[in-house]
Formats: C-alpha cells, structure tokens, sequence
C-alpha cells in the first residue's frame, strides 16, 4: 500500500470514528428516556403521560402488565369509547391498540433510548369480542439479540388478542395480530442530524 494510500485510510477510519464516538446526552434527552421507562413500569405515569404523548391510548384506557420476565400483556377495557353501535368492541379499537400494546412492548424490551415506529400491520378479525380485549406478545423471535448490537433493527412481532370471559381465568381468542416496527437508537438519530448539518455548512 502507497503512502498515500495508507494516511488516505487512516482518515476514514479517524472520521468513522468521530462520527460513531458517543455524544453526550442532553438534560432533555435524559429526561425523556426516564419518562420513557418510567411509562412501561407504572400504570399511573403510563396514564398520565398517554394524557400528553397518546391521547388516543388515555381515552381507551390500555394498560399493560408484565406477567413474568418473558410474558407481557396489555388490557383494553370494555368501556363505552372502545365499542360499537351493537355494544361489541369496535374494530377499529382492537386494531389500533394492537399497534399501542406492542409498542408498549418493545419499548418496555428496548428501554428509553430507542425511537419506535409501526411499519407494517395484519390484523386478522376471528370472533366478536363482548368483553375486556386481552393483548398477549406470543413471538418476538431475536429481540434480545438485536437489541444488543446498539444497531437499528426491525421487530417482527405477533399478537394473540383474547377476551376476558366472566369465569375468573379464562380467555377466547377474538384475533390475531402480526406487526412489524422499525427500532432506531436515538443516537443514531443525532448523529445523522449531525451530518447533515456538517454537509449544510
């Protein structure tokens, strides 16, 4: 390899570098990713901050609940908003608090520092649901995994939707739900705001 050759690779790589060193966070993004964990920890702050962030998610009244380390679930209840004309749960909130619960989900598996965004949706309608819809994650195949590269991904996920019947402990399956989002680091983000502007100036 040439001498010119050699400081030219040199430079890249001391580039590269400068542009992956980790920034420091600001008071504001600091304070954002608490409230972020802070939102899938607690029921209470989740409601209070779906009041600002999710007014939708607020008005249906979605909660989750961490069954176990592996098990998640999400609850809609069966109140006057989240039903039709014929006192059934509307399809159109089932559909819409799949995306809420398994964004709670991911959030809840990726933590305060991921940006996460629906890209695709499938919602397959089985049975009327007359009762409080119950969202279970059944698959999240290499999300532990991906999340642990620091990289963007996409999550694959898929949903069993289930109403909570009068007997204490049992649940029908009304729907089946497959979505995948696309999981972008935050920082990641700021440093492509931060190329751009360098390439502006």
């Amino acid at each position: 390899m040439s001498t010119a050759k050699a400081e030219t690779s040199i430079m890249e790589a001391a580039y590269s570098g400068a542009q992956r060193a980790p920034t420091r966070r600001t008071l504001w993004e600091r304070t954002e990713a608490y409230l972020t964990r802070l939102s899938t920890r607690n029921n209470f702050w989740h409601k209070v901050l779906s009041l600002i962030w999710l007014p939708y998610a607020f008005r249906s009244g979605i909660t989750m609940k961490r069954i176990d380390s592996n098990r998640f679930a999400a609850v809609l209840p069966f109140r006057r908003f989240n039903r039709n004309w014929y006192n059934a749960m509307a399809g159109a909130a089932l559909l819409g608090n799949s995306e809420v619960a398994a964004g709670m989900y991911l959030v809840a598996q990726c933590g305060g520092d991921y940006i996460v965004v629906c890209k695709k949706m499938q919602y397959h309608f089985l049975r009327p649901c007359l009762g409080p819809a119950v969202y279970h994650v059944v698959k999240s195949d290499g999300l532990d995994e991906m999340v642990a590269t620091g990289n963007e991904f996409n999550a694959s996920l898929e949903l069993e939707v289930r109403q909570q019947l009068k007997k204490k402990g049992r649940e029908q399956r009304v729907g089946r739900c497959d979505i995948t989002f696309h999981c972008t680091p935050k920082v990641h983000m700021k440093e492509k705001a931060l190329r751009r502007k360098n390439q502006a100036s």
